[in-house]
């Protein structure tokens, strides 16, 4: 059986970084795809601008240590992202008791397919690696 997941979009946000009490790097981001809008026949129609109109989904993208790093250091809000990874569900009560669930992608690999502004001001990111 295989749990993989590859998605191709932009990032909604800056990534959000931070380190676990065990010294673990963790960075989350969000990745938007878009797929084409049906109406209630299953046909896809035009906005009021002419364009072929798009519904969009917001995927939390979870990376760990050296990719965490990467991704942390030379991702920008808007850049172009490919993700290959695997789904991942989570449980837990919140404070009133309520069961609640989450779901998210933790991140093997992330490929940069367009340029970011890197974190260090100059806004150019060519030294980037390439993240497996």
């Amino acid at each position: 059986m295989t749990n993989l997941v590859i998605l191709t979009g932009r990032l909604a946000r800056d990534p959000e970084s931070r380190e676990t009490k065990g010294g673990t790097s963790v960075t989350g981001i969000t990745v938007v795809t878009d797929r084409p809008a049906r109406d209630k026949d299953g046909k896809t129609y035009k906005d009021e601008n002419g364009y072929t109109a798009k519904d969009s989904e917001f995927h939390r993208v979870t990376c760990f240590n050296g990719l965490s790093k990467t991704v942390g250091q030379f991702c920008t809000k808007g850049q172009l992202v490919s993700v290959q990874g695997r789904l991942h569900y989570t449980q837990w009560e919140d404070q009133d008791g309520v069961k609640r669930y989450g779901c998210e992608i933790l991140a093997d690999k992330v490929d940069f397919l367009s340029r970011g502004n890197a974190r260090d001001g100059d806004g150019d990111n060519r030294d980037a690696p390439e993240i497996d």
